[in-house]
């Protein structure tokens, strides 16, 4: 115990300001990893892989055993090499959320009217309204930034209005584009029966959602990869739902259900006529009415 204390003294001891920025930024990568595995399966692998690593470390330092020490040694680089297969779905997920969080909004296409997202929003929340009333079974996914083409791929495509009544026959029952999602984008419905990725999240494991059935998993699953938003009508009790950033509001009415989507489809933005970059005050260009109509 002595040795060990004098030891960590000795540490701190050589501790300097680079020593400090040095544990601070392995600190915020740890943390990082931690978040993107939040609410995921791997959490418990990695809770294991870390109780392992901690008393293989502690066997070896503390106990003299050269035949295992040689062991560990030898077998060590190959279990760095297991771990990006073993975590491959989280670290796919972890680097499609880094790359949405740096979309440049600056160059995004031009988006259309508020009428036009009103419109299109309100007869969603209509046929959803409707669907939940004949406890209909729905899911229908709104495009955003993100590329859909590889689910859209997978469906009818369809190149169709949004309107309430086209909504309600394709979520018919027993009809044959029932079975699947439908795809919006542009305001305009591009294909219908789609297949979506079911949600990996550990969320799904505890609580009421292990009772979801597999359109409230795909929704959740199209929200955690992509931006997209996804509303979800459940046939056992027609409750409506929408997922979105892989969180899920449930039990929604019409009028909350089409305020929460033109919210989400298009936030409010910050009117700003300059920024600040490092002291230097530039000016950003401002559009007149007429190009914003």
């Amino acid at each position: 115990m002595p040795n060990l204390l004098n030891e960590i003294l000795f540490i701190f001891q050589r501790l300097d300001w680079l020593s400090v920025i040095d544990i601070a930024l392995v600190t915020v990568i740890f943390f990082g990893i931690l978040i993107l595995l939040r609410d995921t399966q791997a959490t418990v692998l990695l809770r294991g892989v870390v109780f392992l690593v901690i008393l293989l470390a502690l066997l070896t330092s503390f106990v003299d055993l050269p035949a295992f020490s040689w062991l560990i040694q030898t077998t060590l680089p190959a279990l760095l090499l297991a771990i990006p297969v073993i975590f491959a779905p989280e670290i796919r997920r972890g680097l499609e959320r880094l790359g949405r969080a740096g979309t440049p909004t600056l160059f995004t296409p031009r988006e259309a009217s508020m009428e036009i997202l009103q419109k299109t929003m309100r007869a969603i929340a209509t046929a959803c309204t409707r669907l939940s009333a004949r406890r209909h079974g729905a899911l229908i996914v709104l495009q955003r930034f993100d590329s859909l083409k590889e689910y859209i791929s997978t469906g009818v495509h369809l190149d169709a209005d949004v309107t309430p009544e086209l909504l309600l026959q394709i979520f018919y029952p027993n009809t044959p584009l029932h079975d699947g999602a439908v795809i919006v984008s542009d305001h305009r419905i591009v294909a219908a029966s789609c297949v979506m990725p079911l949600s990996a999240s550990g969320i799904l494991n505890r609580g009421p959602e292990r009772q979801m059935g597999l359109r409230h998993r795909a929704a959740l699953g199209t929200s955690e990869a992509s931006d997209g938003i996804v509303v979800v009508v459940s046939e056992e009790t027609g409750s409506i739902s929408v997922a979105q950033g892989g969180k899920m509001i449930r039990g929604l009415d019409s009028d909350r259900l089409e305020n929460m989507l033109v919210a989400f489809y298009r936030p409010m933005p910050i009117v700003r006529d300059s920024i600040n970059i490092f002291g230097w005050k530039i000016k950003l260009p401002q559009r007149n009415k007429s190009e914003e109509e």
